[in-house]
């Protein structure tokens, strides 16, 4: 339970971001309809999105033999790119967000600004889960019995771990090295 609502929180805050960009860059008007518009892109990119995705990815799959890797490449950007769109369409939708403008401005850019969102939300994303995450814990407060459960380690084990680190060798290896050097 606890990763879906964080995962669902750290994409809710992302998406947030992601939408108020679309809405400063483009003419759609998202306003303070972000906060339900970006809740609707959240459930279609957990729901829809790998449906989506992987529909796309088998029907191109039939004809990957045939192209190039680089032909390859700009299909699999071109099929991202539409299930960018597929989600902007459905979150103009389901909310009050307004396009509004010109063709290339309100159809063709906020799917590049959203695959340009998704790129760097997975560069980021773990780092983003692991603060949402400690959120959470904050705010459910702590577990009972988590203070007896946790084990207990030495300033000494703690010291040769980090020393481990460091060179790579464990305690064993690093005193058969000091009883060569002896010798």
């Amino acid at each position: 339970m606890k990763a879906w609502v964080v995962r669902f929180a750290a994409l809710y805050v992302y998406n947030i971001a992601v939408l108020l960009v679309i809405g400063l860059l483009t003419p759609a008007k998202v306003g303070f309809h972000v906060f339900w518009a970006a809740v609707i892109m959240v459930l279609a990119e957990i729901l829809v999105k790998p449906f989506v995705l992987k529909m796309f990815a088998k029907s191109a799959a039939k004809s990957a033999a045939q192209r190039t890797r680089v032909a390859e490449g700009f299909v699999q950007a071109l099929i991202v790119l539409a299930v960018a769109a597929i989600i902007w369409v459905i979150v103009m939708l389901l909310s009050n967000v307004n396009a509004g403008g010109s063709w290339f401005w309100a159809w063709v850019l906020p799917p590049v600004l959203i695959t340009i969102g998704w790129w760097i939300y997975s560069r980021v994303n773990k780092k983003f889960e692991e603060q949402a995450g400690a959120i959470y814990d904050r705010a459910m407060g702590p577990k009972p019995g988590a203070a007896e459960a946790a084990p207990a380690t030495t300033r000494v084990d703690t010291a040769a771990a980090h020393q481990e680190l460091h060179d790579g060798l464990t305690p064993e290896q690093r005193k058969m090295l000091d009883d060569l050097g002896k010798s």
